[in-house]
C-alpha cells in the first residue's frame, strides 16, 4: 500500500500520500474503523452488521457488508492479499509506519529515550510531534465496547505525553506557557494528581502563590466530593513545599535547548559579512544598553537591513525569549500602520484575534504589558518616521530595539542613531575578496579598485559585481572592469545597479522583454505583500506568464521569499524597485492600468468564492454583483485545500479589498469582501471580518452602489450579533432590510429578515423573531434557495421552542433536517442537530438530546468548527445536569465557557458560568458556586443584561448560599 496512511487519533480517515482518500457514505468509514481498530486481525461480518445496524438490520445487510468493504478496497486502492476475505469476516494487513496511533507510541518511547539520554530539548520535539498527531477523540465516530477501550488507552497516554511535555517545558522555564497548558489538563482531567503537581509548580515559579494554593484546595475538595479521598503523597508534598516557600521549588531550570528559540523571526545572517567595524560597535553598545531604541539610518543601498541584522543574530543570547522581526515598509507609498503591525505582533505573542483590542492606544499597551518580563529584541526593518515606530516600543529595559531607517529619527526620544555611508575602500575590497575569492582579487589589485571605483564603493553594487565574476570563473577582473569603464553600460553590467538613483532602473527596464518589462511596471500597482506568481498573468492578459516571472527574478527585478504552505512560490518586488515600478507604470494610459488592476481583483475574487464554495453552503451569501472574475490557471489545484488558503492569502485579500478601494472599484471591493465571509465566520475572525466590510462600505457608498452596501451591512450587522452588540445589530440590519427592499432584491431581503429574527430572537421577542424569519422562509422559497429554506425553517422551529410550544416546533426542525440530509449539507444538518436536542430536552427525551448532540458535535469536530461545536458542548453541559451527571456536566460547561471566551462571546460565556455556578449550588460547594455564578453576573452586567431572568436567577441562588 504505498503512500498509503490511516489516522484513528480522531475521526477515522485515509490518506494517499497529502490527500484524504474520500469514502462518501458513513457506514463505509464505519466499516474501516472497525477494521482498523482490529487491524491485521479478523473481524466477523455479523459484528460489522451489528455495529452498523444494531437490533434492526435490513434483510440485505450481509449484501451491503460485501459491497461497502469492497468500496473501501476500491477507495483506497488495496488488494485482496491487503484487505482479504477470511471466512464470514475480513482482515485488513496495516504496516505499524502507516497508522497514526503506532507512531504516536513509537514518538513516546523516542522521547522517553532522548530524555534519559540527556537530550530534553530532542525529548520535547518528539513528544511536540507526538501529539500533534491528535485531531479529536481517538476512533471519534465509532462506539463499541472495543473501541471505547482503546480510546481510552490512547487517552491515557496522551494526557501522560502532555504532562511530560509540560514537565520539560517547566525544565527550560517556560513557566507561564507550562501553566497555561496544565491549567486546561486539570480542567479536562479534575483527578489527575501529576497535571495538579506540575500546575502548582509552574505557578508558584511565575509569582502566583495563591493560585498554587488554590488548586490544591480545589484537588482536595474534587477528590474528597467525586472519590471521597484524600490527595496522594506527591500533591501533597508539592503544597507544603508550596506553604513554606521551599526553595527546591525554585530551582535553577536546566536553560534552553539551544536550538529551540521562541519568536525566533530574524532573517539569516549575512554569510560573508564585511566591514562596517565603527558602526556594528556602536550598535551593540546600544543593544547593550537597552534603554532607548537603536536606529540605523542611511541612503538606499548601503546596507542597513544587512548591518541590522548582523548585529542582532551577534546578541541573540543576550535575548533568551526570542527576536521579534517587522518589515514596516517606509519606503512604500503606504507604510504599515502601527495598528496592523501591533495585532501582527500580538499574535506572534499568542493573542486571538477574539481578543484583540480595537483601538492603537490598547494595542501598544497590551504589547507592552506581553513583554514586561521577557528579554526580547525587537527589529523594526524599514521604518517611515518616529510616529510609526513609538506604538512599537517595550517600556522595560530588559528588551531592545533596533530600528532601520531611510531617515533620520530625531524625534524618536532618545533613539542613539548609526548612520551608514558608503564603504571605505579598504571595507570595500574586502567584500569584493570575500564574494569573488581573496587569491582572485590579489592577482589584479589595480583592477579590483577600478571595480570598486566604479560601484562607488556601494555595498549593493559591489556585491552584484563580485557575483557576477564569480558566476564567470574563467574571467579576468580586466574583463568587468573594461565592461564597468563606460557608464552607459554600468548599470547594465551591474543589472540592479545602484539602488538610489533612477537612471539604473531606467536602463534595467529597458533590457527587458516587453512583457516582463510590462508585468514589472504593473507589479508596482498592487502594493508590499508577497504575492503568488499568478497574478502576472491578468495582469498581462495571457496565460503561461511563467516565463515572465523567471525573467523578472534572473533580472533581480522580483524576489523568490519562499514556498507558501499550499505550494504557492511567493514573490515580492523591493521597495524601491516596486516604487519605481509604480512610477513606471504612471506612463501607461490609465484604462490600461485599470484594466489590469480589474483583472488581477477578478483573480482573487474567482479563487476566494471557489474556496468558500468547497467549504459548507454560507448563511451569508447573497446575490452576486456584477465584477469581471477570471479563476487563474491551476485556480482549482490551488485552493483544494480551501481553510488552508484562505489562511496563507488572508491578508492578501484585505490588500485586495484595499487596492479595489483606492481604484474606485466598488463592484470587486464588496464582492472580495463578502467572498471570505464563510472563512471569517469558520476561524471566527471578527476583526477581518469588520475591517474588510467597513473599507469596501465607503467605496459601495461613494459609488452610491445600494446592492454593495446592503450586502456589506448584512454581514456588519452579523459581526455585531457575535461580539453582542445588539442595537448596533438591529440599527445595521435594519438599514439593510430597508436597501434590500428598495432595490427589489427578494434573497437580499431574506437575509436581512433572517439576521433580524436571529437579534430579536436573542432579545426575547420571539413574536417579532418568528415575523421575520417566515418572511425570510418565504423570500427563501421564492428564490430557490434550499439550503437557506432549510435554515430558516430550524430557526423557526427554535424561536417557537423558546415559546414552549413543543408540538409545533418539532414538525419544522423535521422538515429543516430532512432537507439539509437530502441536501448533503452536514453543517447545517449539525446545527438543526442541536437545536432538535433542545426540543428531545423539553419534552424530557434525555438519551434522544444526546444522541443528537453527539452527532452534532462529531459533524463539528470533523469541519474543525470549534466555535458551533462549543455551541453543541454547552447543550451537552444542560441536558447531562438534567441527567444529575455532574462531573461530565462541568467538563463540557467549561470547555465551551473557554471557546466563548477565546472568541469573545460574552452572552453565552455567562450563561456556562451560572449553569457552573447552579451546578455547585446542587452539590453543595457554596464557594466555587458563588465564583462562577459572580463571573456571570459580571459578564451579564458589560451586556446590560443585568436585569435579565438569568441574572435574577443567579442572584436569587447566591442570595440563599450566603452563610446565615
Amino acid at each position: 500500500m504505498p503512500g498509503l496512511r490511516f489516522g484513528v487519533l480522531g475521526p477515522v480517515v485515509a490518506w494517499r500520500e497529502s490527500e484524504e482518500v474520500g469514502l462518501r457514505s458513513g457506514k463505509r468509514r464505519l466499516v474501516l474503523a472497525l477494521l482498523l481498530l482490529h487491524a491485521n486481525s479478523r473481524v466477523d461480518r455479523d459484528r460489522i452488521i451489528d455495529v452498523a445496524w444494531g437490533e434492526r438490520p435490513p434483510p440485505s445487510a450481509v449484501n451491503l457488508v460485501q459491497k461497502y468493504v469492497g468500496d473501501v478496497r476500491r477507495a483506497l486502492g488495496l488488494t485482496g492479499r491487503e484487505l482479504e476475505c477470511r471466512g464470514s469476516g475480513y482482515v485488513l494487513r496495516v504496516e505499524p509506519d502507516q497508522l497514526d496511533s503506532t507512531r504516536f507510541s513509537d514518538w513516546l518511547e523516542s522521547s522517553s529515550a532522548l530524555r534519559a539520554g540527556g537530550d530534553p530539548g530532542g525529548a520535547r520535539r518528539e513528544l511536540v510531534a507526538a501529539l500533534g498527531l491528535w485531531r479529536g477523540p481517538a476512533f471519534s465516530g465509532l462506539d463499541t465496547p472495543d473501541s471505547l477501550t482503546e480510546r481510552a488507552r490512547l487517552d491515557e497516554y496522551r494526557v501522560g505525553a502532555a504532562e511530560e511535555l509540560a514537565e520539560l517545558d517547566l525544565l527550560r522555564g517556560e513557566h507561564a506557557l507550562a501553566a497555561a497548558e496544565l491549567s486546561r489538563l486539570v480542567a479536562e482531567h479534575p483527578f489527575r494528581e501529576r497535571a495538579r503537581e506540575l500546575l502548582m509548580v509552574a505557578l508558584h515559579r511565575g509569582g502566583r502563590r495563591a493560585d498554587a494554593l488554590a488548586v490544591y484546595r480545589d484537588a482536595h475538595r474534587v477528590l474528597a466530593d467525586e472519590l471521597g479521598t484524600d490527595p496522594g503523597p506527591g500533591l501533597r508534598r508539592v503544597h507544603e513545599q508550596v506553604l513554606r516557600e521551599d526553595p527546591a521549588l525554585d530551582q535553577p531550570v536546566t536553560g534552553r535547548e539551544p536550538d529551540v528559540v521562541p519568536l525566533y523571526q530574524l532573517p539569516p545572517d549575512i554569510p560573508d559579512f564585511t566591514g562596517r567595524a565603527g558602526p556594528l560597535a556602536e550598535l551593540l553598545a546600544a543593544l547593550a544598553d537597552g534603554r532607548v531604541p537603536a536606529a540605523v539610518v542611511g541612503a538606499p543601498g548601503t546596507g542597513k537591513s544587512t548591518l541590522a541584522v548582523h548585529a542582532a543574530h551577534r546578541v541573540r543570547e543576550r535575548f533568551p525569549d526570542g527576536q521579534l522581526y517587522l518589515d514596516l515598509a517606509g519606503t512604500s507609498a503606504n507604510p504599515r500602520d502601527p495598528l496592523v503591525v501591533l495585532a501582527e505582533l500580538l499574535r506572534a505573542l499568542g493573542v486571538s484575534d477574539a481578543v484583540m483590542p480595537d483601538s492603537l492606544h490598547e494595542r501598544s499597551a497590551l504589547f507592552r504589558s506581553r513583554l514586561a518580563d521577557r528579554r526580547v529584541l525587537v527589529l523594526l526593518d524599514d521604518a517611515a518616521d518616529a510616529r510609526q515606530v513609538r506604538p512599537l516600543l517595550p517600556a522595560t529595559s530588559g528588551c531592545a530595539v533596533l530600528v532601520t531607517s531611510r531617515r533620520r529619527l530625531p524625534d524618536l526620544t532618545g533613539a542613539r542613531h548609526v548612520e551608514l555611508d558608503v564603504l571605505t575602500p579598504g571595507e570595500a575590497q574586502s567584500l569584493l575578496a570575500r564574494v569573488v575569492g581573496s587569491g582572485r582579487a590579489d592577482h589584479e589589485p589595480e583592477s579590483a579598485a577600478a571595480i570598486l571605483r566604479s560601484c562607488g564603493h556601494l555595498p549593493l553594487a559591489i556585491r552584484i559585481a563580485g557575483a557576477k565574476l564569480a558566476g564567470r570563473p574563467a574571467w579576468t577582473l580586466r574583463v568587468l572592469r573594461d565592461r564597468l569603464e563606460d557608464e552607459s553600460r554600468r548599470l547594465r553590467e551591474l543589472r540592479v545597479g545602484d539602488l538610489g538613483v533612477r537612471a539604473s532602473f531606467d536602463l534595467s527596464l529597458g533590457l527587458l522583454p516587453e512583457d516582463a518589462s510590462r508585468a514589472f511596471c504593473l507589479l508596482g500597482l498592487l502594493g508590499p505583500q508577497t504575492l503568488p506568481g499568478w497574478v502576472v498573468g491578468p495582469l498581462l492578459d495571457r496565460s503561461g506568464a511563467d516565463e515572465v516571472v523567471d525573467v523578472l527574478i534572473d533580472a533581480n527585478l522580483l524576489q523568490l521569499v519562499d514556498t507558501d504552505a499550499v505550494g504557492q512560490p511567493r514573490y515580492r518586488l523591493h521597495d524601491l524597485l516596486r516604487a519605481y515600478a509604480a512610477e513606471a507604470a504612471a506612463d501607461l494610459p490609465e484604462p490600461t492600468r485599470r484594466d489590469a488592476v480589474t483583472r488581477v481583483l477578478g483573480g482573487w475574487l474567482a479563487l476566494a468564492e471557489r474556496a468558500r464554495d468547497l467549504m459548507y453552503p454560507s448563511m451569508f451569501r447573497p446575490t452576486p454583483g456584477r465584477s469581471h472574475r477570471g479563476l487563474p490557471e491551476a485556480g482549482e489545484r490551488i485552493v483544494a485545500d480551501p481553510i488552508g488558503w484562505f489562511d496563507v492569502e488572508r491578508g492578501t485579500l484585505l490588500a485586495a479589498i484595499e487596492l479595489a478601494v483606492a481604484w474606485q472599484l466598488d463592484e470587486p471591493a464588496w464582492e472580495l469582501a463578502l467572498a471570505a465571509v464563510t472563512y471569517y465566520d469558520h476561524r471566527s475572525l471578527y476583526q477581518d471580518w469588520d475591517h474588510s466590510h467597513r473599507m469596501a462600505l465607503g467605496a459601495v457608498r461613494a459609488a452610491g452602489n445600494r446592492q454593495g452596501e446592503a450586502a456589506l451591512l448584512r454581514g456588519l450587522g452579523q459581526v455585531h450579533i457575535y461580539r453582542d452588540n445588539d442595537a448596533d445589530a438591529l440599527r445595521t440590519l435594519t438599514r439593510c432590510l430597508d436597501l434590500y427592499r428598495a432595490i427589489g432584491d427578494e434573497r437580499g431581503e431574506g437575509l436581512a429578515l433572517s439576521g433580524l429574527g436571529t437579534i430579536q430572537r436573542v432579545l426575547g421577542r420571539h413574536e417579532l423573531a418568528l415575523d421575520h424569519v417566515r418572511g425570510a422562509l418565504r423570500a427563501f422559497e421564492a428564490v430557490g434557495d434550499r439550503n437557506m429554506t432549510a435554515q430558516m425553517r430550524s430557526a423557526i422551529g427554535s424561536t417557537l421552542l423558546r415559546e414552549n410550544r413543543c408540538d409545533e416546533a418539532r414538525g419544522w426542525l423535521d422538515d429543516a433536517l430532512r432537507l439539509a440530509r437530502d441536501l448533503g449539507d452536514r453543517h447545517r444538518e449539525a446545527a438543526i442537530l442541536r437545536s432538535t436536542s433542545e426540543l428531545h430536552r423539553a419534552t424530557g427525551r434525555t438519551v434522544e438530546a444526546l444522541r443528537c448532540l453527539v452527532r452534532s458535535l462529531t459533524i463539528f469536530n470533523e469541519l474543525g468548527d470549534d466555535r458551533c461545536a462549543a455551541y453543541a458542548q454547552q447543550n451537552m453541559g444542560r441536558v447531562y445536569a438534567d441527567a444529575g451527571d455532574h462531573i461530565r456536566a462541568a467538563h463540557v460547561l467549561k470547555r465551551s465557557a473557554v471557546e466563548f471566551r477565546r472568541n469573545g462571546d460574552r452572552r453565552n460565556e455567562a450563561d456556562c458560568w451560572y449553569q457552573l455556578g447552579r451546578l455547585d449550588a446542587n452539590r453543595g460547594d457554596t464557594t466555587t458556586a458563588h465564583r462562577h455564578l459572580e463571573r456571570a453576573l459580571a459578564l451579564w452586567r458589560t451586556l446590560g443584561e443585568s436585569g435579565s431572568e438569568s441574572a435574577e436567577v443567579a442572584r436569587n441562588l447566591l442570595v440563599s448560599l450566603r452563610p446565615r
